[in-house]
């Protein structure tokens, strides 16, 4: 199955984010820190210009830090920005952003003038999280849902920044269908919008090659099976996911896996790294 999912709305997003980064300073790209580049917005490099962007990699707290540690170095080389890590929940860390926004807008630091910088990125990495960090209070919906955001504020910090937020934007056709299906194990992507059995197969041959260590310690494993599919039924027996007759339910064990990889609870797991992407700029 191809996984493709452009809901309606995010067409009319698309045209507003084009229209909106005229009058911004500043761009904040938020990406998912186990994902960084299949999460990023492909058309954003073309839509901002020549204008300073700062790149967070925001969920950093649920990433193999070994594997952060080499895209940080990974995008120091690119010139094209500035990364930084962030868990956006937490205040402390977020607090140091404003200051990173007039080292990059310095024309804008001045009297009676705020920094006009926006928050981008495709839906469910965290974007209302970070600006409902920054402002200290709810201002944005948050849900575990796909573009829970649906329509552009702007809101104005005490420290000279202005903030505004746009509805995630995805691509209209996932062409590189590994980086869909890294989305959509991670929960980016709806779970209508692609079937459920073959993302957990995938997230579990994944965490096989990558990771079998902590996938045979998080489901009791004295051994991994070979094939995807052997895997979620070698899950669904040790959690008990049995239905009548002694048949595993295999979906069971499917949503078990993915639920646990999306909250981490399977340990720190980044889906890809600077090497998947040759050759490095």
């Amino acid at each position: 199955m191809t996984i493709n999912w452009f809901p309606g709305h995010m067409n009319k997003a698309r045209r507003e984010l084009a229209e909106a980064l005229v009058r911004i300073d500043l761009v904040i790209e938020v990406v998912d820190a186990r994902l960084p580049r299949s999460s990023e917005n492909p058309m954003l490099a073309e839509l901002r210009g020549d204008k300073p962007c700062i790149r967070i990699l925001n969920r950093s707290d649920l990433a193999d830090p070994i594997v952060t540690r080499e895209w940080m170095e990974w995008f120091k080389a690119t010139h094209e920005f500035v990364a930084i890590t962030l868990n956006a929940r937490q205040r402390g860390a977020v607090r140091g952003l404003p200051k990173l926004c007039r080292k990059l807008a310095p024309h804008r630091v001045a009297p009676g003038k705020a920094i006009r910088t926006m928050v981008v990125g495709i839906p469910n990495v965290g974007k209302s999280t970070l600006i409902n960090t920054l402002v200290g209070r709810p201002i944005e919906e948050v849900g575990d849902r796909p573009a829970v955001t649906k329509g552009q504020h702007r809101i104005h910090l005490d420290n000279g920044i202005s903030v505004a937020d746009t509805p995630g934007v995805l691509w209209p056709k996932l062409e590189d269908q590994l980086g869909a299906h890294r989305l959509a194990a991670s929960g980016a992507i709806r779970d209508t919008a692609f079937d459920y059995m073959e993302v957990a197969a995938f997230a579990s041959h994944f965490l096989r090659e990558r990771y079998p260590e902590v996938l045979r310690e998080r489901f009791k494993l004295d051994a991994i099976p070979t094939g995807q599919y052997e895997i979620l039924e070698a899950i669904g027996r040790r959690r008990g996911f049995l239905k009548s007759g002694g048949i595993v339910d295999v979906q069971r064990a499917a949503e078990t896996l993915l639920r646990e990889l999306r909250s981490g609870k399977i340990g720190r797991i980044s889906f890809e790294r600077p090497a998947d992407f040759e050759p490095a700029p």
